[in-house]
């Protein structure tokens, strides 16, 4: 079983021309064309906190929203959120709040695809390094509380500039730290912000940075992918 998992930093929607454009966000996505797609602020900051991407504007794309059951307006956690295609089936997901100086939060997601159940996590870790090794070890903690291991995917904006110690020094040789190359920020990617995790359970088939002509001004970070096997 192949899958394919992204990670997008959409910074609510706003590109680098300061205007918000949730279908130049889509385009993106499109072009990724990744089974489950992890997102880091999805959701607005303030007021009801609704979904920066159109409901029916997903509907009408290849994907559709995990319900996460939070605020109704909103499609994640503290701006964690996930889409997955229409062909791939949620068995079960969980919003989990994380330590944090500001409002920190992740999702989980179980699925299932080709008759194979793997989890993802999707989060955006702290600015302060000390706050991220006390995030990534909540969401190791809540990892263990489930019980059985399944393939599982770490996804999303860790805040981390050093290549392989900070958070990445909270995981043990169970796991496996991916480098998706630079997408940080868009005008000059310089660094790896933007990670995967991923157990042992997987083959890495491939891995990389989606650098496009839209994904170079549709959010400050670019989108990041890889090709996962089982």
């Amino acid at each position: 079983m192949q899958l394919k998992i992204a990670s997008y930093n959409i910074h609510k929607g706003v590109g680098l021309d300061r205007k918000r454009d949730p279908d130049r966000i889509l385009s993106v996505l499109a072009e990724i064309d990744a089974d489950i797609v992890a997102l880091q602020e999805c959701d607005r900051r303030f007021g009801r906190r609704e979904c920066v991407l159109p409901r029916a504007r997903i509907e009408d794309s290849r994907y559709r929203p995990v319900p996460i059951d939070t605020r109704p307006d909103s499609m994640g956690w503290h701006g964690n959120g996930f889409l997955v295609k229409k062909t791939v089936e949620v068995i079960d997901t969980a919003a989990l709040t994380l330590p944090a100086l500001e409002p920190r939060g992740a999702v989980r997601v179980d699925l299932r695809k080709d008759g194979k159940r793997v989890r993802v996590i999707g989060m955006h870790l702290d600015l302060s390094g000390l706050k991220r090794r006390d995030q990534a070890r909540a969401v190791l903690a809540h990892l263990d509380s489930l019980g059985k291991p399944v393939p599982t995917v770490l996804a999303g904006d860790t805040n981390e500039w050093a290549a392989r110690g900070g958070v990445f020094r909270c995981f043990d040789d169970g796991w496996d730290i991916l480098d998706c190359g630079r997408s940080f920020p868009t005008r000059r990617p310089i660094a790896r912000l933007d990670r995967m995790i991923v157990t042992k359970h997987w083959e890495v088939e491939d891995t990389g940075a989606h650098h496009s002509l839209l994904s170079s001004r549709a959010s400050d970070h670019l989108p990041v992918w890889a090709r996962l096997k089982l």
